[in-house]
This record gives structure tokens, sequence and C-alpha cells, in this order.
């Protein structure tokens, strides 16, 4: 236990601004499939409380807490502004420290984390991912059987590009510089969905900004956060700013919702450690859109004639409360319409780890946002997380709606700067 750390883990007097109104209700993901109170925040608060009082950690109550997905749209909706969001963390940690899990489970998880938070290790998996991933789908069935986990790795594998894209360490900007900026490149994000890191600095440089792109940078630690993974959350904190620290630069953009969600905590994430927490307060961690959208637009729009869907990524809505951004900055795209989601508060079932750990669950949810998603009859879904992409692209694969292309919104914007066809996006040239 850290300095830093409430007794039991847990902070008592964060459990008691909960009045248990029940404004958090239709918003929780599983209370919504569920219906089951200790499946809602108010009761997986009550659940703390309990163990704060002595209580012990039994397999239901750790049950309760691993079925949250943590997508904080409960925060959001918090008229009372209880911070459920530290109260999970915490809870997990506690959970991963005092609950014996089953050897499978500890297996899967391992598996997980000696793989996911690793960009060499991912990279490695390309190749035979590429090769492997038709014949395992037709596979899926028995590999359900033997382990819901690992079917769900299978059937949530991005098609993996032919070739890796490999960016310089300093982009320059177009024209006058109007700023320097760090760019995170991510675990899956980098390995997986290159174009976007890519899309990324392109735009950026495009609008007046030199991107510089360490290349000694890792995981920034937000699987191992939001599992309850905390010392190896400290650890992978620390090395990320340490390494914009050695670029010299003072902002970094982010383009991945739940990454940036977790940088922009490393001051409470590093609290333990006076040094660190302050080297880490001075380190400022923004997305791209809400970058951009402060920054202001140089660079000439050309248009687009497109409906697209916007999917609000929970990290980005609740986590870092950007909303309008990501529209604004689509809004501004001539001939491009918006068409908004039904429900876009109730979680996709991606959050981290959780379609890997929850499967079943986080198929429901995701099956239900594919139907929202198809609903909005647009011509391409757009998104801002990695994780989301893979999981709405697998459920609306098994609705046999499997040609809706999804971008990233940054990968919009940069169409749109470099006059790219509207096939670009939907298919018909790569990006």
């Amino acid at each position: 236990m850290t300095p830093s750390e409430p007794p039991h883990g847990i902070d008592a007097e964060l459990i008691k601004d909960c009045v248990h109104c029940g404004f958090c209700l239709p918003t929780c993901p599983t209370y919504v499939l569920w219906g089951e109170e200790m499946d809602s925040p108010r009761g997986r608060i009550h659940l703390m409380g309990q163990h704060v009082e002595g209580a012990p950690l039994s397999d239901a109550m750790a049950g309760h807490f691993d079925a949250c997905l943590g997508c904080m749209a409960c925060v959001t909706a918090c008229p009372s502004g209880v911070q459920y969001d530290k109260l999970i963390e915490q809870t997990r940690a506690v959970v991963e420290r005092e609950h014996p899990r089953p050897p499978g489970e500890r297996a899967m998880r391992a598996l997980v984390f000696a793989l996911f938070p690793h960009p060499r290790r991912l990279r490695a998996l390309r190749l035979p991912l590429r090769l492997g991933a038709p014949v395992a789908r037709r596979l899926l069935p028995r590999l359900r059987a033997l382990h819901p986990s690992l079917a769900a790795m299978v059937e949530l594998a991005p098609p993996v590009p032919a070739h890796r894209t490999r960016l310089p360490p300093r982009v320059r900007a177009v024209g006058p510089r109007r700023a320097t900026v760090g760019l995170l490149t991510g675990c899956v994000q980098g390995e997986f969905f290159p174009g976007v890191n890519a899309a990324t600095a392109r735009v950026l440089a495009l609008e007046g900004c030199e991107v510089v792109i360490p290349r000694r940078q890792g995981c920034c630690g937000a699987l191992s956060l939001h599992s309850g993974r905390e010392e190896e959350a400290v650890r992978f904190a620390r090395a990320t700013v340490a390494a914009f620290e050695r670029a010299g630069v003072g902002t970094v953009v982010v383009n991945a919702a739940g990454c940036g969600s977790t940088m922009k905590d490393y001051a409470t994430v590093l609290a333990g450690d006076e040094a660190w927490a302050r080297r880490a307060a001075e380190l400022r961690t923004v997305d791209v859109a809400e970058f951009l959208a402060e920054l202001g637009p140089r660079a000439r729009r050309h248009p687009l004639r497109l409906d697209v869907a916007y999917h609000d990524a929970c990290h980005l809505a609740h986590a870092q409360r950007v909303r309008a951004q990501p529209r604004e900055l689509l809004g501004a795209i001539p001939e491009l319409r918006v068409k908004e989601i039904a429900e876009p508060d109730i979680c996709c079932g991606s959050a981290g780890t959780y379609n890997l750990f929850q499967p079943e669950a986080a198929a429901e949810l995701g099956e239900r946002k594919a139907t929202h998603v198809l609903a909005a009859q647009a011509d391409l879904l757009v998104s801002a997380n990695p994780g989301c992409t893979m999981q709405i692209t697998a459920a609306l694969r098994r609705t046999g709606r499997k040609e809706l292309p999804i971008a990233h919104t940054i990968q919009v914007l940069d169409a749109s700067l470099r006059a790219l066809p509207v096939s670009a996006l939907t298919g018909g040239a790569s990006l």
C-alpha cells in the first residue's frame, strides 16, 4: 500500500458522497442489461462501504466489481458529484490484492497483460494474426467452448496492415509554426491502427504544429490502471512522463480516449511520490480534437459529401468531458453531415479489457450499440478509441453488416485537408 492510499484502499469519505438517489441507474450499462441493484453504481458503492466496514471480499462481491465497465457515465449523470471513477479504481486495486481468482482466470489475465501493454510483443503478433485470423474465426465455436475470452480475442482482432507504418521522430510544421507538441503513439493504436497516428501527425503539421514522436515510448498504463494493477500502472506512467521529458515537450497530444483519460490523471496515479507527481503535473495532456478546437483552423477544409455517425467513446465523453469538439471538427467540413446515435451514453462494451474478461456482457452491449449505429443510416461510423472500433466492428460483423466502415475523427479531417475522395474513408482506397 502506497502512502497516498486511504485505509483499506478505498476512501470512506468518497463513499459518503453518494446519497443513493438513482440518477446513475439509467446510464449504467450493466444495470440497463440486468436490472440488478448490486450491478449499479450506487449498489457497488454500497458494497464498497460494507468492505470498508469490515465485510470480507466475497466471490459475489468481487464479481459485482468485475462486472463494472468503468465507463464513467454515472460520473457525468451524478448530481452529487460522486467520484465513482476514483472509487472503482481504488476498489479494483483492492480486488487484485485480496481476491484469489481461479487458475484459468489468472492465466488469462496474465496473458492479456503480458501482451497488450507491450508494443513490441503486439508487433510480433501481426504476421501470425494476418495469416491465422481467417482460420481462427472459423473455429470460434470451439474456442468459445474452450474459453470465452480466447474466442473474444480472436473475434475482436482487427485486420492487420500488411506494412508497418514508421513515423519519423519529428514532423515539421507546414507554414509558420504555431506550436510544438508530442504525440503518444500507444500500444494497440500504434500497432493495429497506425493510419490513425499518421493522420494525426499530418493534420497537426498542416495546422502549423511541429510534432515530436519519441522513439522510446511505451504503454501509458491505462489498461493496468483500469484493471487494478497499480504498481504496473505507476511504472508505465513514470516511463511515459520520462519519455516526453527527454523529448523536450510540455504538451502531449493523444488520439486514444482511454490513454488520454489516464495521462490526464497522472498526478494522481503518481501521488505516492511527490517528485514524480510534480513532474507529471508539468506535462499537459490533451485529446487531439480538444487541442485542434483550441488551436483553431488554418488549413483549408475540402468537401466530403458524407453522412457520418459519431460514437462517443466513454473515456472521451465522460472521463475527459470532450463531446463538442469532435462534432465541431467534423461539422466544419463542407458537405459532411454528423448524425447522432441513440443511447450515446451507454457503453459499447469495449471498456479496455472488459470485452476480454466479461465477453458475454460485452457482446450484448456491442450488439445493442451496433443496432443503434445501423439505425443512424450513415455512410461511415466515426470513433475516437481503438477499443471501441474493434468492439463495434465485431458486433457489426455478427449482424451481417460488415460493409459499414469505421474511421477515427482525425482520419476524416485528414481526408478533408488532403482533398481525398470519399472512397478513401469508405473502403475504396487506403489512408
